[in-house]
């Protein structure tokens, strides 16, 4: 027991000491993390989660959390008897869902995420795209009702709130030219808001692997020309779709690259930031 108890206290040291150069490389780096997914309905997930944004701020790295919301703003739908209609797949937001919509991302999912940070020692605020003018929107599809496309990000709150040591988590949601509240799909709103940022590291934590190629691999590190590839072959399908096109868009913007992450690997975005290892596909221009 003893020899165990040695064992792995010597990894851990290892582990620390093989750390010291990405924790150099990100001293004062911006990383940009979607969240969402299974864990955001897991408490031990979610803790874990909220302990690892508090390390990143704690050795010097400025973290924004931009949060999804789908499976509570549906669970609130169902309970509200408001039904829900599809155009191509997609839901349609009408004035009675975007203020569910609303209230769920910036009132119960928000603020579990900013209460988890808190709990772990951090400092974090809740707040929306529609707070300080963060994220102007145009409608995305008319025939999708208020389903937003950002067109304009002003990051000025998050230059802010960083020089505290405060660490945003953002509801995707903002607002239009005439101030009408629009939904933005959580993704996009991220991979928007880091590109504003000229974040140094996107991760878009989901609920897969990554991006595998035919053989069903993960490919850890991928360019915008394979992914246009495995895209046009039908490689990339389905969900992951929209996930690389986000991550191109950001890359072609500014972004230094973009991580789509298994987020139900335990620390994943200590793995991919900190290890040599990482913890799913990198996505360069």
């Amino acid at each position: 027991m003893k020899k165990q108890m040695t064992r792995d206290y010597l990894a851990t040291a290892r582990t620390l000491s093989e750390a010291l150069p990405y924790l150099q490389r990100y001293d004062d780096a911006i990383v940009v993390v979607k969240f969402g997914g299974n864990a955001m309905g897991d408490d031990a997930a979610m803790d874990g989660f909220a302990r690892d944004i508090v390390l990143l701020r704690q050795v010097g790295v400025n973290p924004v959390v931009v949060h999804g919301g789908g499976p509570m703003i549906n669970e609130m739908l169902d309970k509200l008897g408001i039904a829900s209609e599809f155009v191509n797949g997609k839901r349609v937001t009408d004035a009675a869902t975007i203020e569910v919509v609303e209230m769920v991302l910036s009132g119960r999912v928000n603020k579990r995420i900013v209460q988890a940070i808190n709990g772990q020692g951090g400092r974090a605020v809740g707040l929306s795209g529609k707070d300080s003018n963060l994220i102007t929107c145009d409608p995305a599809d008319p025939a999708l009702g208020f389903v937003g496309e950002p067109t304009r990000i002003d990051p000025s709150v998050l230059q802010t709130l960083f020089a505290d040591d405060i660490i945003p988590v953002i509801a995707p949601l903002g607002a239009g030219r005439g101030g009408q509240t629009y939904n933005i799909n959580g993704d996009t709103a991220a991979g928007a808001i880091a590109a504003a940022l000229q974040a140094d590291r996107l991760l878009l934590l989901t609920d897969v692997a990554g991006v595998k190629n035919a053989e069903g691999d993960v490919v850890t590190a991928l360019n915008a020309a394979e992914v246009e590839a495995l895209t046009a072959s039908g490689v990339i399908s389905g969900g992951m779709i929209p996930k690389t096109e986000t991550a191109l868009k950001a890359v072609r913007n500014g972004v230094r690259a973009c991580t789509i992450v298994d987020g139900r690997v335990p620390n994943a975005v200590l793995l991919e930031l900190f290890t040599d290892h990482g913890a799913g596909s990198m996505i360069r221009a």
